[in-house]
């Protein structure tokens, strides 16, 4: 008897001193993941920022694809939320907080079956050389149970931070994705107004062409802007000469205007285009798509036995630009080739 005493004396000292080890654990737990993806800042916040994406990169869906997701009437920004309820996910639902476009979104998760917790989501987006390095961060206050969850089964962070890993590659898998999407369409044949233009001409190799455009472009730009020129329309170049024997083009960087200018500068010129019948093909997508953009376009003209001119315009259009549209597989250039 004495020694059942001891015994259970033993056990609640053990038992004592068990709870008083969970007890002093920390409070509060933090942990953070990120990755650098080669993709324009506003790109990568945007998929973040809209619940609807989240199937899509989350790690926890991927492993519960049966479970039903219900979305709030707003999806993205902030009050935008969602909850699930699955087997694996058991119950729960995630509402946006506070965002600071293209920089920061702070979100808070809870948590009501297996067990009932609140975290708070923290998201970071800033420009790096390569693209944009986004961080994904989580915490919270642990309670005596999460305590006792986490001595017998690990950290909190242990537990979670592959998830974290696993849903950044995957979020950059898909904007990866997303921004290789393109389309060709050949609006066949229209009537191209022509008009007045400013513009500056160069030769260069095949190869160099692109960014000989991007440096002379906004040159002609600069100069309408700075000297309270009205542009006409969207910036094209116009070619002049393709020369792959030698592997060199002549080509001119174009600001369309709506009158004649007499510049002062001799390397920006004024040109002007008289209106022409041309076959239109829309690009959607990247400019690294436009070589088939262009063999779709002159296979149009020899299937529909269309004859071009020999000295006919054949120019790019872009009708938008990567500023203010930063997502390439929604660059939209038009192509005319003109034909008799």
């Amino acid at each position: 008897m004495k020694a059942l005493k001891y015994i259970l004396f033993l056990l609640v000292i053990l038992f004592i001193g068990f709870a008083i080890y969970i007890a002093v654990q920390p409070n509060d737990f933090v942990f953070k993941r990120s990755k650098i993806m080669k993709a324009p800042t506003p790109v990568v916040y945007n998929v973040v920022n809209d619940f609807k994406e989240w199937p899509r990169f989350s790690p926890w869906i991927e492993q519960d694809t049966d479970a039903v997701l219900t979305y709030n009437d707003k999806t993205s920004g902030v009050d935008a939320g969602y909850s699930w309820d699955g087997e694996i996910l058991g119950i729960g639902s995630m509402k946006t907080t506070d965002v600071l476009n293209n920089t920061s979104i702070v979100q808070q998760i809870e948590f009501i079956e297996p067990f009932e917790s609140n975290s708070n989501i923290n998201w970071t987006f800033e420009p790096a050389e390569e693209g944009t390095k986004v961080t994904w961060s989580m915490n919270g206050k642990q309670d005596f149970m999460t305590k006792l969850y986490t001595v017998f089964m690990g950290s909190i962070e242990e537990a979670t931070g592959p998830d974290f890993e696993r849903g950044l590659y995957k979020l950059d898998s898909i904007v990866q994705a997303d921004m290789k999407k393109y389309s060709i369409t050949i609006e066949g044949i229209t009537q191209h107004g022509g008009g007045f233009y400013l513009y500056n001409t160069a030769s260069s190799r095949i190869e160099d062409l692109e960014q000989k455009k991007q440096e002379m472009m906004p040159i002609v730009g600069g100069y309408a802007l700075s000297n309270n020129i009205t542009m006409a329309g969207k910036p094209f170049v116009l070619y002049h000469k393709w020369d792959t024997d030698n592997n060199t083009v002549m080509f001119s960087c174009c600001v369309p205007t709506t009158s004649k200018i007499e510049t002062s500068d001799p390397n920006i010129l004024t040109g002007q285009l008289e209106p022409f019948k041309a076959v239109k093909t829309v690009l959607k997508g990247d400019y690294i798509n436009s070589k088939e953009a262009w063999n779709k376009a002159m296979a149009y003209i020899k299937d529909n036995d269309l004859k071009e001119p020999l000295a006919g315009p054949v120019l790019e259009s872009y009708v938008t630009d990567s500023k203010s549209t930063p997502n390439p597989a929604n660059w939209i250039t038009e192509i005319y080739l003109a034909v008799e």
